[in-house]
C-alpha cells in the first residue's frame, strides 16, 4: 500500500513538472530591439570604420572613401558595414581632380530587404565620386551624388536618395516589427513592463508552489 502511494505521488509531481516546463515554454520570448537608421563609416585600409562624427561635422581629406549603410542595429558595435567594392582609385577613375577641390569616394548601401520598412524595397547598393570644395563636410560629398537627403531636426541622416520615404532613427522589434504593430506590442506588455509580474510568471510561481505541496503530502504520508 505505501509503495502505491509513494508511487501516485512520484506520478502526481511528474505531471506537474510537464505542466511547469510547458507554462515556461508557451512564455513569448522578449524580442531583441534595435534602430532602423543609416550609419556614417569611415574606411581605414582595407576595413570599414565606424566614423566618430557625424557627416555634417566630418572634413576628409582628398582621396578618402566613405560609406553609408541602412540598417536594424543595436547599437554602433552591432551596425552593419557597407559592402561591395569600396578603392578610391576605381571608384573616382572617371572624375579627373581640379585645383581647389577634393574627391570622395562613397559606398552607399541601402541595405537587405528584412531592414526595409513596410513597403518599401531597398535600391541597389551603389558607388559615387563627390567632387567637391577643400573645406565641404561628408554631409556635403553625399548631397552632391545623392539627393534628396532628409535629416530630422536634430541634424540625424533619415534618407539617402528618398529612401526611405519616411521614419528616421525609429526603435524596432527584433523581427524588424515597428510603428502600429510595435505599439499594439507595447501596452501589452505595459502591466509588465510597469514592474507587475506577468502571467507566464504568475503561472509558473503557482505551479512551483503545487509542486512544493506535493513534495510535503508524499512525505507526510510516507510517515503516516
Amino acid at each position: 500500500m505505501t509503495r502505491g502511494r509513494a508511487r501516485h505521488g512520484r506520478l502526481v509531481i511528474g505531471a506537474l513538472l510537464v505542466a511547469l516546463l510547458g507554462v515556461l515554454a508557451a512564455a513569448p520570448a522578449q524580442a531583441a530591439t534595435g534602430y532602423r537608421y543609416w550609419s556614417f563609416w569611415d574606411r581605414d585600409g582595407s576595413t570599414w570604420a565606424y566614423a566618430s562624427q557625424g557627416p555634417s561635422t566630418a572634413r576628409p581629406d582628398d582621396g578618402a572613401v566613405q560609406g553609408f549603410r541602412f540598417s536594424v542595429s543595436e547599437d554602433s558595435k552591432d551596425a552593419a558595414k557597407p559592402r561591395g567594392a569600396a578603392d578610391f582609385d576605381t571608384i573616382c577613375a572617371k572624375t579627373p581632380a581640379e585645383d581647389g577641390r577634393k574627391r570622395i569616394a562613397l559606398v552607399i548601401d541601402f541595405g537587405a530587404p528584412g531592414d526595409a520598412p513596410e513597403g518599401e524595397t531597398p535600391p541597389k547598393p551603389r558607388t559615387a565620386c563627390a567632387r567637391i570644395a577643400d573645406d565641404a563636410t561628408s554631409a556635403d560629398a553625399l548631397a552632391a551624388v545623392a539627393k534628396p537627403l532628409r535629416y530630422d531636426s536634430n541634424a540625424l541622416l533619415c534618407a539617402i536618395a528618398d529612401y526611405p520615404k519616411s521614419g528616421c532613427g525609429e526603435q524596432v522589434s527584433g523581427n524588424g516589427e515597428s510603428g502600429d504593430a510595435e505599439k499594439k506590442q507595447t501596452a501589452s506588455d505595459e502591466k509588465s513592463d510597469s514592474g507587475g509580474p506577468s502571467v507566464g510568471l504568475i503561472a509558473g510561481v503557482a505551479v512551483i508552489a503545487l509542486l512544493g505541496g506535493a513534495a510535503v503530502w508524499q512525505a507526510r504520508r510516507r510517515r503516516g
